[in-house]
């Protein structure tokens, strides 16, 4: 993270609340995932952070993108617009996917001309690309085991591994293509039998499609779910990329098409937010600090995301463990009720938190009125 000298510096120069995006971070986090997984092209989930500087970093450092709205589509492909096209027909395969299983029709209305490799899980679905993205290439979603992941999303998409070929065999009727397999392990996995059992059923499907004539399904995209080591208690990444690769070698030809949608382990560790207390007041003997951001702001993970965000001090001194609120007037606006701060500090000063780059920017709200954080790049 940038030294704290340079976090003051910045809150002097441009305000608080401030996000601050360390760019050699993100390139060093898509590196690391690529030396792990070098059979593996990283689709960037782009909602875990749209920012348009972070997706042009990735992208010029190699990476595709998983998209799940038009807008996010667009983001993505104003980085690819001007390449030339390759000579297979779907060229933008190799840069973007679709993965919301569930699309509107004017969102798949939209999609048709770029002829896109979307996401389905269900017969309505085919349905309903069939009429109106006809040119789009399919990936079937699988219900994988989401155990022990800080968000579980088994629950809401997936085709079960009985239904799979069926659902593969539906698309093809209709005179689609469906050209692999995908799932989601849940976000932040903390248990890597997950991968192992959905590659296992990922294995089983491809090979039961391929005994039925299916023989175009050769795309596997793993999901997300990449833990960022938001903290000693995360096991290291290294350690799931051999248990990921043991399992490709194990289980797949050389020639599969493996992708992956990293969001949160590219971009967590690369931002850093430095707030203001704004206020400071006693409640029942313990100390209740206010800040100028919030879990309407970019401390949203602290509601959408499941995470806890801690602040730290620049000033230093005796601690003792007080609450902090962000600065709406609503009841729901508390960012944690037992941080270690100093006593002794004041009106004005400045708090920072660290490795808050997912899925906060992305889903803070203008509630109150209350402004958004000004986003800064450091060595784009």
């Amino acid at each position: 993270m940038p030294s704290p000298a340079l976090l003051k510096q910045l809150a002097k120069k441009h305000g608080t609340p401030l996000f601050v995006v360390d760019h050699d971070v993100l390139r060093r986090n898509f590196a690391e995932f690529r030396k792990g997984l070098p059979r593996v092209q990283p689709y960037y989930a782009v909602k875990a952070n749209p920012d348009t500087a972070i997706v042009r970093t990735l992208f010029e450092a190699g990476a595709s993108f998983d998209v799940a709205s038009m807008p996010e589509f667009r983001i993505a492909y104003e980085n690819i617009r001007k390449m030339p096209p390759k000579p297979r027909q779907h060229w933008i395969w190799d840069k973007i996917i679709y993965a919301n299983p569930i699309k509107d029709n004017d969102t798949l209305r939209q999609l048709n001309p770029y002829k896109p490799l979307v996401t389905y899980d269900n017969l309505e679905e085919i349905r309903k690309v069939r009429k109106y993205a006809p040119h789009a290439g399919l990936m079937l979603r699988l219900n994988v085991p989401n155990t022990g992941s800080v968000v579980e999303l088994s629950s809401k998409f997936g085709a079960s591994a009985g239904e799979a070929v069926d659902l593969i065999a539906a698309a093809f009727k209709a005179g689609l293509v469906v050209e692999g397999v995908s799932f989601h392990v849940g976000s932040q996995c903390a248990n890597f039998q997950n991968f192992v059992q959905a590659l296992a059923i990922a294995d089983g499907v491809m090979k039961e499609a391929r005994s039925r004539g299916y023989a175009p399904v050769k795309i596997l995209d793993i999901g997300g779910g990449f833990p960022a080591p938001y903290d000693r208690h995360v096991r290291p990444f290294g350690e799931l990329a051999a248990v990921l690769n043991a399992e490709f070698d194990r289980l797949f030809p050389p020639d599969m098409e493996i992708l992956a949608e990293p969001g949160r382990f590219l971009v967590a560790t690369a931002a850093t937010l430095v707030v203001e207390i704004i206020g400071k007041s006693r409640r029942d003997g313990k100390l209740c600090l206010f800040i100028n951001d919030g879990v309407y702001g970019t401390l949203s993970g602290v509601l959408f995301d499941h995470c806890q965000y801690h602040l730290k001090a620049f000033r230093k001194g005796p601690t003792e463990i007080c609450s902090v609120f962000g600065p709406t007037c609503d009841a729901l606006d508390v960012v944690s009720v037992a941080e270690d701060l100093p006593t002794n500090l004041k009106l004005g000063d400045l708090l920072y938190s660290e490795n808050v780059g997912a899925y906060t920017t992305a889903s803070a709200t203008h509630f109150n009125g209350m402004p958004l954080a000004r986003i800064v790049a450091l060595n784009r």
